[in-house]
């Protein structure tokens, strides 16, 4: 794998920063390549536990370069929080191991603040946000209306252009949600306390990139969030605000001409989802709540309770291809130990016919599951490290999500630690 994508299939959640982490030995850089500060990237290694939120999971490998390409919305007071909350774990995070683009944009206070009143201005029709500022931010990207990380390095231009915006931002702030405005003042002091630490970080992160394609280096291409959260191609409107594809990571970790060699997609062996929108296989009741604890399923960014269900083979094989995905890294197979009966979503019913094909956003809401159960195994195999001394029940349930979806499955993932994985 010379340049390899990380994606999640379904809809976010899957195990992508544990896959990362167990992958990274294997590559020269890592680069996450869209989204922001709301996603929850669990790693568990030698070095402790940890929720990464921006931060690339490939931090913890020396001689990595990680890198936060021009595609993320770039939160400087949350990045700089979560560096210090790594290195006080004994992380070294320097400016030789992480660079941030300077063609990356701010995300700026008031993004947050216009999450939180939009959401509340929806009510009962909320999207199901982290409020974490991300929808604004690419709003205001794609007007035009934000500022990049090198513009840090010529202060005064900086302050003017943030100054330019701040009268434009309070026209809405002030007008549409009749909220508080912001000042000079405040934004002044969000510069020292978060841009000036971040900046020794900032760098022309597109010609390194140019350089180690040239010198014939690896890179892996991190994701955040899952195919059904896509902008254009997941269950719109409850979707992120950037695309979570690997066809758009060439574009949003800074080296448009690069071509992904490896696209790994992670599906969890079951289904889970934070947030709102249609979820054609959930759960409810007792056996929801049941697998809900058996997964520790509560969002590592929100700290809410996952929606859980089946292993939803319609969605998983429109997410592969929609990702373009050439393996599959199966995980938490080890949450389903203890079930005598495993349900899996095999088909939708949408007015009254069956479907292999995911349907069109706004016909999601009228699809049912189809259910069939499968033998369960009812034995531990979390310590298990070799494909053949899987229960057959267990290597049969790999081999029915596999044929139902196309793609080979090539990482079964039977714990959460790095270690505790299965090699096909």
């Amino acid at each position: 794998m010379n340049t390899c994508a990380i994606v999640g299939i379904n809809w976010g959640d899957e195990g992508k920063g544990r896959i990362v982490d167990l992958l990274t030995e294997q590559f020269n850089y890592v680069i996450r390549f869209q989204g922001g500060g709301n996603a929850g990237h669990t790693v568990i290694n030698d070095r402790g536990s940890f929720a990464l939120h921006l931060l690339p999971s490939g931090i913890f490998h020396d001689g990595v370069v990680n890198i936060l390409g021009n595609g993320v919305a770039l939160d400087p007071e949350n990045l700089w929080k979560e560096i210090q909350e790594v290195r006080a774990k004994g992380i070294s995070l320097t400016p030789e191991n992480l660079k941030i683009s300077d063609r990356a944009s701010l995300l700026l206070p008031w993004h947050r603040d216009l999450d939180a009143l939009e959401e509340q201005r929806l009510a009962d029709r909320q999207y199901g946000s982290t409020k974490q500022g991300i929808a604004p931010f690419y709003s205001d990207k794609y007007q035009k209306k934000t500022v990049l990380a090198g513009e840090l390095r010529n202060l005064n231009q900086f302050r003017a252009h943030l100054a330019s915006l701040l009268e434009w931002k309070n026209l809405t702030l002030t007008g549409v949600y009749h909220s508080e405005p912001y000042t000079m003042e405040k934004l002044e002091q969000w510069i020292a306390d978060y841009c000036l630490q971040i900046l020794p970080f900032v760098c022309d992160t597109g010609k390194i990139l140019k350089d180690a394609q040239k010198a014939g280096k690896s890179m892996l291409l991190e994701a955040q969030l899952g195919s059904l959260r896509d902008l254009d191609y997941g269950i719109v409107p409850y979707t992120t605000s950037s695309n979570t594809l690997a066809a758009y990571a060439p574009i949003g970790c800074g080296l448009p001409s690069l071509k992904t060699t490896d696209v790994i997609g992670v599906v969890k062996a079951y289904s889970t989802c934070v947030g709102e929108g249609p979820f054609v296989c959930e759960m409810f009741g007792e056996e929801a709540e049941k697998l809900r604890e058996a997964g520790k399923e509560y969002g590592a960014k929100t700290g809410r309770p996952r929606r859980v269900g089946p292993v939803d083979l319609v969605a998983t094989r429109y997410g592969v291809e929609v990702q373009g995905a050439t393996k599959i890294a199966l995980t938490k197979m080890d949450v389903l130990s203890d079930m005598a009966e495993i349900p899996v979503c095999v088909r939708y019913r949408l007015d009254g016919e069956e479907t292999d094909e995911f349907p069109f956003p706004t016909d999601l809401d009228r699809a049912e599951a189809v259910i069939e159960k499968v033998p369960g195994w009812q034995t531990d195999i979390s310590g298990v490290r070799k494909w053949e001394d899987l229960p057959k029940a267990a290597q049969d349930y790999v081999l029915m999500i596999e044929k139902a979806i196309g793609c080979s499955i090539a990482y079964v993932s039977v714990g959460p630690e790095r270690e505790s994985i299965i090699y096909r």
